[in-house]
């Protein structure tokens, strides 16, 4: 049998598959570039790191398109208030570069409390990165929750309307 061509696979997608996790790799830069058919930009959530002032370090994952409210998270993450870690100190905190921080690789290192914004519920789908600047993959938002024991919660800044 000939062997296929593939793009190798990054080590997220190796831990969802030896996990059993359905999901699907793509090359995309988030920011720029063709969305693959039948999906948005609504549907791309960022996963963002935050350090809490009781609990330490937390990761929210939000729509690309929207912004994080920092006290509804604070809130429900048990903290008076988070900020964002700074981009120098990232990967040692995640293990990740900005851009490639995704959940699944977070939690394989750390047990980090994370929050998935409750909008992904109403998605059959979603794309987060799959740990490398370029490399995203499509999964399903209550499948991927379960896996990295996400909670999900009302995390977006209201819009000004």
């Amino acid at each position: 049998m000939a062997k296929k061509v593939k793009i190798k696979k990054t080590l997220v997608e190796q831990i969802l598959s030896k996990a059993g996790i359905h999901h699907l790799g793509i090359q995309l830069n988030a920011l720029e570039g063709e969305l693959p058919q039948g999906y948005d930009h609504s549907q791309i959530f960022k996963t963002l790191a935050l350090l809490g002032d009781k609990t330490g370090p937390i990761i929210g994952i939000l729509p690309i398109t929207e912004h994080l409210a920092e006290k509804k998270l604070a809130k429900i993450s048990g903290n008076k208030k988070v900020s964002m870690i700074p981009q120098k100190d990232l990967e040692k905190t995640t293990g990740y570069i900005h851009g490639a921080n995704n959940p699944v690789g977070i939690r394989q290192k750390h047990n980090y409390p994370i929050f998935i914004d409750e909008t992904a519920l109403k998605l059959e789908k979603m794309i987060v990165s799959a740990g490398e600047v370029g490399h995203s993959i499509i999964i399903n938002p209550k499948e991927l929750a379960t896996f990295v024991k996400a909670d999900f919660a009302d995390i977006l800044e209201a819009s000004k309307s």
